[in-house]
């Protein structure tokens, strides 16, 4: 059995250590914020924290990640986390929601290192993300009024 750091509580896995962390969050532990998309690191619709920094969680080895602090979409807080959800609420970003939690997740590893994020910051930090339906442009906005709330 390992033992992970998820959303700050120590979680015992049986799964082997080679399994990527994406399976074990949604078929050991039933966390299923964390979506499944593409299973090769290249939609990013398995954002999760990893130490802070976005990381999609298909390519993550358990065995690998024994020492490090892991944040899912379930454990997302703070005054970051609350001015994202408000944000993407009143914007109204979501079409069929799939990739929101992903989005969420590099928009707040973004707003962490980056608090007034320019257009082309934003573009960058959420270029691994893809969405299916093209709210980019609500996207970006979205993160931008979460970021003036911020700053306030």
């Amino acid at each position: 059995m390992l033992s992970l750091n998820i959303n700050g509580r120590q979680v015992r896995v049986k799964s082997d250590p080679a399994t990527p962390l994406l399976w074990v969050l949604r078929c050991e532990l039933g966390m299923t914020g964390t979506k499944f998309g593409c299973g090769i690191g290249v939609c990013g619709a398995c954002t999760v924290h990893v130490d802070g920094a976005a990381q999609v969680a298909c390519q993550a080895v358990i065995a690998s990640l024994g020492n490090h602090e892991i944040t899912t979409i379930e454990g997302l807080e703070g005054a970051e986390a609350v001015a994202l959800k408000a944000a993407w609420s009143s914007i109204d970003v979501v079409q069929c929601g799939y990739c929101q939690s992903a989005q969420i997740m590099a928009a707040y590893a973004l707003l962490r290192q980056k608090p007034r994020p320019s257009d082309q910051d934003i573009n960058d930090a959420m270029a691994n993300v893809v969405c299916r339906c093209g709210t980019y442009p609500r996207i970006r906005a979205a993160i931008h009024e979460a970021a003036q709330k911020q700053s306030r």
